[in-house]
């Protein structure tokens, strides 16, 4: 269980996050939905560790150990995953040499060369990836599709508890959207892995048989339920949301 009591942020000394709580269990699917500045992506930032965003108050609890006051690096090593919103380019770095020293970092049984290689093909195969992106540097020159696809081979990689996904969807076409969708699945299935799907909009959430919906507006979580939630959001939007109907 991963949760999250009373939490407060900040960023720039301005108040963004006012008192959030929260729940995720391992196994599910739990959508973010709110409109643009609502706090969403905030809350994801919060709860990986970035220093930009300032935790003011509450608590982040993950399976029962206060991790509040953990660097990013060791909330990843506990098996804290953050998919960006818009990924950063690393020149110089292939994805295949960054992908192998991440997943070595957090393994007791280091993978070897041949080990490795056959189980990022294996991946990439899944997300339908050309092999050539082994041997280019990550993000480097990539379209947003590609951006996405190279931030879900890190997941498929990976295999963290909980996977919190800002706006997958996004900058991806109908096809990339069932393709990315069906690899989230499959290494869902494979580790129990929970799953915090960030978006505005159904049309993702439509490949997924998700448990909960949570819409946050203006830092505060205003309304939860299921899919019949998330289509009401789908037909009239947030405003209802955004006036406190």
């Amino acid at each position: 269980m991963l949760e999250i009591k009373n939490l407060h942020v900040s960023c720039d000394g301005k108040e963004i996050i006012k008192g959030v709580s929260l729940s995720f269990a391992k196994g599910e699917v739990h959508a973010l939905m709110g409109p643009n500045g609502s706090g969403k992506s905030t809350i994801s930032h919060a709860i990986m560790g970035n220093p930009k965003y300032k935790v003011t108050s509450g608590q982040i609890i993950l399976n029962g150990e206060n991790i509040t006051g953990l660097k990013a690096d060791e909330r990843a090593r506990k098996g804290l995953f953050l998919s960006f919103q818009h990924p950063p380019t690393i020149t110089g770095v292939t994805i295949s040499a960054f992908l192998r020293e991440a997943v070595n970092n957090l393994r007791e049984e280091k993978l070897g060369v041949v080990e490795f290689h056959k189980l990022l093909k294996e991946n990439m195969a899944k997300l339908k990836m050309d092999k050539s992106f082994l041997k280019r540097y990550l993000n480097d020159g990539f379209s947003g599709g590609e951006k996405k696809r190279a931030e879900m081979l890190q997941l498929m990689m990976l295999k963290p508890q909980f996977a919190f996904l800002d706006e997958t969807d996004s900058g991806l076409d109908v096809d990339a959207i069932k393709i990315v969708a069906n690899g989230i699945k499959e290494v869902q299935k494979k580790s129990d892995m929970g799953i915090i799907l960030i978006t505005h909009y159904n049309r993702f959430l439509e490949f997924f048989d998700f448990n909960k919906v949570s819409v946050i507006v203006k830092g505060k979580i205003v309304a939860q339920g299921g899919k019949e939630l998330a289509s009401r959001i789908e037909s009239e939007g947030f405003g209802g949301f955004e006036n406190g109907e």
